[in-house]
């Protein structure tokens, strides 16, 4: 138990705080994107609040997009391939599994996060994205298989445009975006 106990002593200093500039071009980006992502949400329905575009992972995804863009995770084919994926798995296993929602949930997850490890695309977000389709409204369940489509990778494109444009304004090499595409 002590070996157990020792091993999570942490090793390193808590790092400093971002310049102000970075936070801020971490602000615009994530506003602009959030905001393009329930505009386009309110233009398709009637009732932002049961929204298919307005999905709660997208707001995990704009924080490591904008906030750390030059994160592994944070990369064009780990943000459009986990939420994509993600999103296939969940609505299998609501559609093909009869078990209760807990077991769908946690199926729905850690197949999710397989399936990253195995395609490269490991995105946090995505593991949510999943969840999402499986403990979701009836009206994401209704769509079904259009629930990869719309929202999630529509939206997915929408965020990364944005980065595309808020990273690469700053004039800060650090900051531009992506590091890689494949």
């Amino acid at each position: 138990m002590r070996t157990f106990l020792s091993r999570m002593k942490a090793t390193e200093q808590c790092p400093e705080r971002k310049p102000f500039s970075k936070i801020m071009w971490s602000w615009l980006g994530a506003f602009i994107g959030i905001y393009l992502v329930s505009i386009l949400s309110k233009y398709s329905q009637v009732d932002l609040l049961n929204s298919q575009f307005l999905v709660g992972s997208f707001g995990a995804s704009a924080v490591l997009i904008y906030g750390v863009p030059q994160a592994e995770c944070s990369q064009p084919r780990n943000v459009l391939g986990g939420h994509v994926i993600s999103a296939f798995i969940g609505v299998s296993v609501y559609q093909f599994f009869p078990f209760d929602i807990t077991v769908l949930g946690a199926l729905a997850v850690s197949f999710s996060v397989m399936a990253m490890h195995f395609t490269r695309t490991i995105h946090p977000p995505g593991g949510a994205t999943a969840l999402i389709a499986v403990i979701g409204s009836s009206q994401v369940h209704s769509i079904s298989y259009m629930f990869v489509i719309t929202p999630i990778a529509t939206g997915s494109i929408i965020l990364l445009a944005i980065s595309l444009i808020i990273n690469n304004l700053s004039n800060n090499p650090l900051r531009h975006y992506p590091r890689y595409w494949g």
